[in-house]
Parts: structure tokens; sequence; C-alpha cells
């Protein structure tokens, strides 16, 4: 394993974090216990979770590993989405309860989606009940996760609250994201990716995604986590665990780790356009739309319909929980065609717009 340190915090971690919201048999607290026990083993320091992965089980897993473990020998980070000071501090003493630890290391203010939405959870107590936990050693380090735009992003960080980010980040969505990367690495923030695999889409679609694979890459899962990891500002890219095999999968392609060159990225770059067969890359030449619609967030979403199906209910959970969007958000497209003009691989935008809209009336009063 290798350790890099967390932006200006001095603290080693692991390179390869472990993701917990993909244990497969959640309610098995033991034998999902040992899954987080023999990453361990293996060198990954660095574990990740939130109240509501894994069904609502991954806090107590990690809490029954780490009851096992030294507390210096690892470090946990952990998420509150509430939007209100006394609940966000509920939530925490929650956290902590399920972990069994007298302190989180990295606590995330969890799902930024936009600027507007951390200033109304300031206005809601959040960065006061957050910084009286920190002052009272509950948490040590104060990040956040995010799906901010990369100019959004930037006003955050000038802020100099935060210590750390967790973004999406992988070979399907960087064009989008490298700017927040870009500009943490600036501030001297620490990343933690997720997604490095793309939620799995990566390895499940191997063939599409081999163009980023290397000579001396294994396989595309290897190429996936060293592209993720060859950018010099991300600290650690999670990977959502479900096996031990996968564990080992993952530690090995770290242990031969070298970083691209830049000549090799800029032509795994070069070659997304090309190579993505009818996905959008997130480059953003779609905008400004005249009508305001937010496309790369909307073309993103039908990206997930391509790769994982056509149920309606993909598109509807990838809009809200990432996006913070519904269908009806594609819903007022007047079909000017400035997208499809500006659109560098020439996507039918208009024709995948309308698609998602027709799923806001056919979703309509549906639980989510």
């Amino acid at each position: 394993m290798i350790y890099r340190t967390y932006g200006k915090t001095g603290k080693q971690i692991s390179a390869i974090g472990f993701g917990g919201m993909r244990f497969p048999e959640p309610k098995e607290i033991e034998k999902s216990a040992e899954l987080v026990l023999h990453a361990h083993a293996k060198g990954i320091t660095y574990f990740d979770t939130a109240p509501l992965y894994s069904e609502e089980k991954s806090e107590e897993i990690f809490g029954h590993a780490f009851k096992q473990l030294p507390r210096d020998s690892f470090y946990v980070s952990t998420k509150c989405m509430e939007a209100d000071g006394k609940k966000f501090r509920r939530s925490l003493e929650t956290s902590l309860k399920r972990l069994g630890l007298e302190r989180i290391d990295f606590f995330n203010v969890w799902g930024l989606l936009s600027r507007e939405q951390w200033e109304d959870r300031k206005r809601g107590g959040v960065l006061k009940a957050l910084l009286n936990a920190r002052d009272e050693g509950l948490i040590e380090h104060v990040v956040f996760s995010t799906h901010m735009t990369g100019e959004e992003a930037d006003d955050v960080f000038d802020e100099e609250i935060f210590e750390g980010v967790t973004l999406g980040y992988n070979a399907i969505n960087f064009p989008f994201r490298e700017q927040v990367v870009d500009s943490a690495g600036r501030h001297g923030i620490g990343v933690v990716t997720m997604n490095p695999l793309g939620g799995g889409l990566i390895p499940k679609n191997a063939e599409r995604f081999n163009f980023i694979r290397s000579a001396d890459d294994p396989d595309v899962v290897s190429a996936a986590l060293r592209f993720n990891l060859s950018h010099p500002a991300i600290t650690c890219a999670l990977v959502g665990f479900s096996s031990r095999q996968e564990v080992d999968e993952a530690v090995a392609a770290v242990e031969r780790f070298t970083p691209l060159s830049p000549e090799r990225i800029a032509e795994i770059k070069g070659k997304v356009e090309t190579e993505f067969e009818g996905l959008c890359t997130g480059c953003g030449y779609c905008l400004p739309c005249p009508e305001g619609l937010p496309i790369p967030q909307l073309m993103d979403t039908y990206n997930m319909r391509i790769l994982q199906g056509p149920e309606d209910q993909i598109v509807v959970n990838r809009l809200k929980f990432h996006w913070g969007l519904t269908p009806d958000a594609a819903a007022t497209c007047v079909h000017c065609g400035a997208c499809e003009k500006a659109c560098t691989q020439h996507l039918p935008i208009m024709e995948r717009l309308d698609q998602i809209a027709e799923i806001g009336p056919r979703t309509a009063g549906q639980k989510e």
C-alpha cells in the first residue's frame, strides 16, 4: 500500500480507501466487519461511511470492526446532511455511538449540491454546530462531500473552513470534475474521490472503457484506479468493496502503481470523445443554455440510462441524489439547437432531454 498526506492535516492515509456503501449482506454485522478487518490487514487505513449506507448498517459494521483495532491504526470518515444545527448535532452523536468512537477523524457536511445549499445550511446552524463539535474534540477535521461545479467549489474553498473534500471522479466524469480537483489542490485541500470505478460501471462495461488501459495495466479496474490516483491533487480513491477478492485486487493495483505520464493522460483525455460512443463527457461546451438548463448534469444522468438500463427510477435517483434535480429540469427545452451545434460529440441532446422530461409525468407521485 502507498500512503499520501491528506491536504494540510499532516495525516498519512492509504491511497485506497474503503467505501462502506456496498456490503453484500449488511445485516450480517460480524461477517461484514470481517471484510473491514481484511482490508485493514492489507494496509487500508481510510474508511468512509455514512448513516444511510448499506441499509443504515454501515456505521455499525465499521464500529464492530474498529473495536478490534488499535485506534491509531485507522482513520474514519462519516457524514451528515441535516440542514438544522440541532439535528446535525444529534446525527453526529448517533454516528459516534454506532462507530463506538470518541472522535471522528474526518466529518463531512454531506452532499452539498450548490453554493446556495451551503448558505442555507449555515443559516440553519450547521456551521456553528460543526465548529462547536470540533472545539469539543468530537471531530478532528471538517470536510465536505459535493457535486458542485468548479466555480461554486472555489467559493467554498476560499472560506478556509474545510480541510478536505469528497467528490466523484473517474474516467466517465473527469472533464466535469477536474476543475474542482485542481482547485482543491491549489488550496491545499485533501481530495478523496468517490466512485473511481464509476460505481461499478467501468468494470461492468470493461470493453467500452478499455481505452483507459495502458500496456502494463492488467485490467480495466487497475487502469481506472491508476488514472484516478495519477492526479497529483488526489489523496485517496474510495472503492466500495463487497468481497475479499475485490480488496486484494485494488490493493495489488496500488502496490504496482506508477503514475501515468502527462503524455499518456493527455492521450486518454483525447480519446474520451472518440471512444465514449454516445456518452456525454461533461465537457460543458453546450453551455450556456439560453433557457438555463443544466445540460451537463442532465446528460450525465442519461449516461446512467445507457450504462445501467432504461428504467425510469435509475434516472430519477441519479437526478435526485447526485444533482438535486427532477426530470422536470429538462422540460423547458425549446429545441433551439444551440447545445447540439456546440457539442463536440454531436450527441442528440434535445432528444435525450425530451426523454428525461417524459419521465416526470410517469413517475409523478411515486415514492422514490
